[in-house]
Order: C-alpha cells, then structure tokens, then sequence
C-alpha cells in the first residue's frame, strides 16, 4: 500500500442491496464490511493521508442507535441513556459500586442512603467507584443541605474527582462568594466556572461532564487533556484544558495519567447529597490511536488498509457486476495486487461482453455503463487507476460513440 497516495472511495452500492449491519473494521481482524447505506457513487473529497474514509462515504460505519434518556425534576431523578453505566441510582443495590478510599478500599464505607440520596457522612472519608474509567461523559446531581451554615469554602464543600485526581468543585455559591477557582464548577485551582447557574440551597444542583485524560508518547504531552462542564444546562467550562489536573494551593505541570482510574466524591466535612450518577465511556481521540477524525499518517495508513480488506472480503460473497463494482471501490482506499487482478479480468470481461452489442441493447445498458464510467473516471481522477487504463479508454469509446455525452 502506497498511503501517500490521494485515494478516492467510490462507494459503488448504487445497484447493491444496502446492508442492514453497519459493519465496522476491527483492529484485530478483518469484518466483512457492506456498505451501511446504500446510494450513488460518492461526490466527496477522497481519503487522504490523514482521513481513512472519504467525505460522505457510503462505507463508513452508522453511528450506534442510543436511546436517550429523560431530563430529572426537583422531586424525581432522569432516566439514563440506554449505554450508561448507572453508578448510583438511589437503590442499596447500587452502593455495592463504591467503596471507601480509606485503608486502601478496606474500610467501611459509611456513607448513608437517605431517601435515595448518597449522603456524605463527614470525617469518614471519600469514596470511589470500584470500577475505573478512562474518558467519560459524567452526570450526577447533588444537593446542599436548605438549612444555610457556614460560609466560603466551608459551605457544602464537596468535589467529583475524575480518575481519583482532578477536581470539579462542588460547593453552594448560590448566594456565597470564594476565591473563583474554587467556585462550584470550576477545574480546581486551574479555571474558575464561567457563570454561576446554581440553584437555592436544597434544590438539586446538575453536572454535566465531558472528560478528556492527558495523553503523553514518548514522554511528550500531545494532548494536555480537557473538561467541558454543564451545571444545570449552563455552559461553564468550555474545552478547558487541564494543566497538569489542578490541586490545592499549588499550580500544577503536565503529568501523565494512568489509562483508567476511579470516580472520587470527596468528604470535606459538610453534609452534600447526591443522586442519579452514571457514566458513558468515551472512544479514544485520534491522537491516541482513534479510528475517526484526522489520525496520523501511520494511523491512517493502517485504517485504510483494514477498510480494504474488508470491502474485499464483502465482494467474495458477491458475484457478476456487483463482486466487479465492490473490488473497484476496494481499489480507492488500497493498491492491492490480488485485487488488481480481480479488476483487470473482470473489467475486461465486462467490455467484450459490451463489445458487439447493437446500438438498441447498449441503450438498455446505458446505466450500468455510465456507472462503470464513473468508477473508472473517479479511480483515475484519484490515482488508483492509470488514466490510460484499458477498461476506461474502452468504456469512453463506447460513450462517445452512442453520443451519451452529448
């Protein structure tokens, strides 16, 4: 494989059947992949050196179907989208998730269930989930107590730390000022939130959280890792940047995570209720070896080749034109030996078999030669085919002498 070669997928499903499974290509082994959709060629750019499928591309896998779930009232917690991982959902059953932080998880976890809300029990210590994450969206919602004490940092202090080490403050600021990268919602000690959405103490207060880790190669920080956070529906981190993580009192540097860790509730001494917690793992970035967006040339390279032998392996179980059509397309993502063969016997097979025909019945095969046409024109266009490709020169002579060009 050439994978400097701007290559262009054809998407040549128009005359197949449309394949209900929308068949992804494993790092691990090849899938048979049929196109998700059915349609026309595509009219988009090609795959590229750093883009594995082309704009609009036919082959490319459908997203997931998730059902979503429903918005929380002051009385009664939303339901979760269908692939959540329900972390807490005010059950017994769901404390079985966390343990205390204490004695390395040894120890009692001895916060309460109250009315089904997690209640901190101060000087107990944090909790965390037993099971570890990596990239996550994160909601969970949480209360301060109605009966206002304290003030500052000592008024329903609390804090969800994601991998157990970076901190989204919780705090009732709703009529309580403190230093602004302390405030609820900022990154602690890094960004202050950039609005404060906060509800009257009592009420419950939402957090809605994207988390991206830290990604280093070869010691190097490529990405520094981000937070986008919600609070009640407010936008109040945007894609910030975490800066090493943050911490108290101290400005933290550019540090490696581990590839997963646990979800942390921190117990500063106050009373802090919380309900409705769950988690959707994130697929990995591009930059850390993700299968979408703009990856890497080696990547990329490695993508499109899996794509290919797919697109193969799903042209084997065909036959006639279709098996033709589907080992051309094949040609837009790979240069490929066995496969070139395939096209060249087939392709000239398809022309002697245009060739002799009367002008009345290459009329009545004038849309599969056009079809033809297109995928040889647009293999050329893109490099995968020579322009002087003896199908194409035949297939053009063909057009031009019925005038469908005219």
């Amino acid at each position: 494989m050439n994978p400097t070669r701007p290559l262009f997928a054809l998407g040549l499903s128009s005359m197949l059947a449309a394949g209900s499974l929308p068949c992804a290509v494993a790092d691990e082994e090849v899938t048979p992949l049929e196109p998700s959709v059915g349609g026309p060629v595509f009219a988009g750019d090609a795959p590229d050196e750093t883009h594995p499928w082309a704009v609009h591309d036919r082959n490319r896998p459908q997203p997931v179907r998730v059902e979503p779930g429903t918005f929380s009232s002051h009385d009664t917690p939303g339901v979760p989208p269908s692939d959540a991982i329900v972390l807490f959902d005010g059950t017994e059953e769901s404390l079985a998730n966390w343990e205390s932080t204490r004695d390395d998880g040894q120890a009692p976890m001895e916060w309460e269930l109250v009315d089904g809300a997690l209640v901190t029990e101060p000087r107990t210590g944090n909790i965390r989930t037993k099971e570890h994450f990596g990239d996550v969206q994160l909601h969970l919602e949480w209360s301060a107590p109605e009966d206002v004490s304290g003030s500052g940092q000592g008024r329903a202090n609390s804090g969800v730390f994601l991998m157990g080490r970076t901190e989204i403050q919780i705090l009732d600021n709703y009529d309580n000022p403190t230093y602004a990268d302390g405030f609820a919602g900022s990154l602690y000690g890094v960004n202050p939130p950039m609005a404060n959405p906060l509800r009257p103490p009592g009420q419950w207060q939402s957090y809605d959280i994207i988390f991206r880790r830290p990604v280093f190669k070869d010691g190097v920080e490529v990405d520094p890792g981000y937070f986008t956070v919600f609070i009640n529906g407010v936008l109040v981190q945007d894609h910030t940047p975490l800066e090493g993580g943050g911490g108290h009192m101290r400005r933290s540097e550019p540090r490696e995570f581990a590839a997963t860790g646990p979800l942390m509730l921190q117990d500063h001494g106050d009373k802090v209720r919380f309900r409705n917690i769950w988690v959707r793992p994130l697929p990995p970035r591009a930059v850390e070896g993700g299968t979408d967006g703009q990856l890497s040339l080696e990547a990329t390279a490695a993508k499109r080749e899996r794509i290919a032998a797919g697109i193969r392996a799903h042209a084997d179980t065909l036959e006639g034109r279709a098996q033709m059509l589907r080992y051309l397309e094949s040609l837009a993502y790979e240069t490929h030996d066995d496969a070139m063969e395939k096209v060249d016997a087939m392709t000239a097979a398809e022309v002697e078999s245009l060739q002799g025909l009367s002008d009345d019945e290459l009329e009545q095969r004038k849309g599969q030669v056009r079809e033809l046409e297109r995928a040889l024109h647009y293999l050329a266009r893109f490099n995968a085919l020579p322009e002087d490709y003896p199908a194409r020169v035949a297939i053009d002579a063909i057009v031009e002498q019925q005038g469908w060009n005219d």
